[in-house]
């Protein structure tokens, strides 16, 4: 029997080290033993193996394909006894199935996967759940966290919070390790005790203050809920005081959200002139006159539930037209384009991206908000297809007056209607795509995919790809 003794229960370069050494010299599988410095060794005065120490100078190169690396990366991280033994089997293995990783239905494929997707849910469960509570020490105020990871990821996911709170002082206190960032770099410890972690400050009322507010009892789902937030993670986390007693009170809050009056339109609305459509092959000779027409429009149903129709905003010359999917539910009540949400992620996104907004024209594909109800809580519903292609004769009305040098497409649907086909956004991103009246076509996300995105570090990363779209959009329309 062969025993290795690695540094650390992380410690993958040493793992590498002792695994490669460990097949050069024909060690089979089951012939060693893995274990950790200080670990009990069930093999009692049995001598670390002396290759796996050497640096393994004397073992002759092999690869090993990216997908496995991959995976022993993260496996490595897992509280799994087993890992090491896997993964050095799978190393093994490896030299007469070069293509093992590829069969999802191996034994040895599958549960390695499945601990590398255990450790990928811990690592996004302590961002979402780590809650810092404000201290004090010589150098002025830091910030202090506990948390209890499944796994061993908080040097993995260390970074994610140094790019997140680059300019505050914090350490995150954990079993395994404790992670300090003093504004320049990152340094770890061994690992603390809950005790030294404060127990409370000022934070936690607005926590509790935030997450009370934010919480839905229309779309209560408790089995749901407690999966995305396990119980294991709730006595860290000050807003889980008050989840029992919302779940308790949901019904009856609910209850109270459907007896309150629905919103109401702007009261110019009603007053807007009544002129017959636009007859099917008439041009309109005007922004106004289409803006008017829209609101008799019965090229599909969606206008029998909307409030209004809301037709696009912008000067005529505009070089650059934005269009998006449809109205959502305050622009069906304001009768404006991008006012609600979605606007202002896209105001401030033109406003990096260096466009002003003023000189661009912002329309839809769909001009009618296209809903469910929900007691009397409206929700978006994606306009299909049949109703986007009877909606395109508005928008080519709208760019034959215009007649923009570039027309920018927010998401799948919009793309659909001024392209004509599906076009995945993230394939044809940073492309001018020349349309039949020769402007140029570009396509990006649609602001409100942006807010739906669950993950912090996603979003930032989608936000700033949609800015570097608006400014290659921009320059394209110079």
């Amino acid at each position: 029997m062969t025993v290795v003794r690695l540094a650390s229960e992380t410690d993958f370069a040493g793992w590498r080290e002792a695994a490669r050494s460990l097949r050069a010299g024909g060690v089979a599988p089951e012939a060693a033993f893995w274990t950790v410095d200080g670990a009990a060794d069930l093999f009692g005065e049995a001598a670390p193996a002396p290759h796996a120490r050497s640096g393994g100078g004397d073992a002759p190169p092999f690869t090993v394909p990216r997908e496995f690396m991959e995976v022993a990366g993260a496996v490595i991280l897992h509280r799994s006894d087993e890992r090491f033994a896997l993964l050095y089997r799978l190393l093994w293995r490896l030299q007469g199935e070069p293509n093992l990783m590829r069969i999802a239905s191996d034994r040895d494929v599958a549960t390695a996967r499945n601990l590398a997707k255990q450790v990928s849910r811990a690592a996004h469960k302590m961002k979402a759940f780590v809650r810092f509570r404000l201290t004090a020490d010589a150098e002025g105020e830091a910030y202090v966290a506990w948390f209890e990871p499944a796994h061993r990821v908080t040097e993995l996911t260390a970074p994610f919070f140094a790019r997140r709170f680059a300019t505050m002082r914090w350490s995150i206190l954990t079993p395994d390790v404790c992670a300090h960032w003093d504004t320049q770099g990152l340094t770890f410890t061994p690992g603390a005790d809950a005790a030294d972690a404060p127990s409370e400050d000022s934070l936690e009322e607005f926590w509790r203050t935030y997450y009370a507010s934010i919480f839905n009892p229309a779309r209560l789902n408790t089995a749901q809920m407690q999966k995305e937030m396990p119980k294991r993670y709730w006595r860290n986390l000050p807003e889980a005081a008050l989840i029992p007693e919302l779940i308790a009170r949901a019904e009856a809050t609910t209850d109270a959200m459907v007896a309150q009056a629905p919103s109401e339109p702007q009261r110019r609305v009603s007053r807007l002139p009544k002129r017959e459509a636009i007859p099917e092959g008439v041009v309109a000779t005007s922004l106004e006159e289409i803006a008017s027409a829209i609101q008799t429009c019965r090229r599909c149903d969606l206008y029998m539930c909307a409030t209004q129709g809301v037709a696009g905003e912008g000067p005529k010359t505009a070089r650059l037209m934005f269009v998006g999917e449809q109205p959502g539910d305050q622009e069906d009540l304001a009768g404006q384009p991008f006012v609600g949400p979605a606007g202002q992620v896209l105001d401030r996104a033109l406003a990096e991206a260096g466009v002003p907004r003023a000189e661009t024209y912002v329309t839809n594909a769909v001009k009618h908000f296209k809903h469910e109800l929900r007691g009397k809580r409206r929700l978006h519903r994606t306009p299909d297809t049949g109703e986007v292609t009877a909606c395109r004769w508005w928008l080519d009305q709208e760019r034959g007056l215009v007649r923009p040098r570039v027309v920018v497409a927010l998401g799948a649907t919009a793309a659909l209607s001024v392209l004509g086909k599906a076009t995945p956004v993230s394939k044809f991103r940073q492309q001018a795509l020349q349309l039949p009246d020769q402007s140029q076509g570009v396509v990006t996300y649609h602001p409100s995919y942006l807010l739906r995105l669950p993950d912090a570090d996603a979003k930032a990363k989608a936000y700033a790809l949609f800015v570097e779209d608006l400014r290659f959009a921009w320059r394209l329309a110079a």
